[in-house]
């Protein structure tokens, strides 16, 4: 059996998207999702749950690491290559 569009557009009636829940973090100020930990300083009901600034730390350095690595095999092959 066919549907009419008034019986289609009342089953779709509870389809509507919306928006996410938040909360203020009483660390930082920042917003995050109810019940979770803070993604900008780590903190959640008042505790560290995760260091973010160490992670940030350690992973700023690889990537530095990660850079000047490259830059060093990039100044071995340019002379190689103006030699030819």
């Amino acid at each position: 059996m066919r549907h009419t569009r008034s019986h289609t557009a009342n089953r779709r009636a509870h389809h509507a998207l919306t928006a996410p829940e938040v909360a203020v973090c009483k660390n930082c100020g920042g917003h995050h999702r109810p019940h979770h930990m803070c993604l900008n300083c780590g903190f959640y009901k008042g505790r560290v749950v995760i260091d973010l600034l160490t992670k940030k730390k350690d992973r700023d350095a690889r990537m530095e690491a990660k850079r000047e690595a490259i830059r060093g095999q990039a100044q071995e092959a340019s002379p190689v290559e103006e030699a030819k």
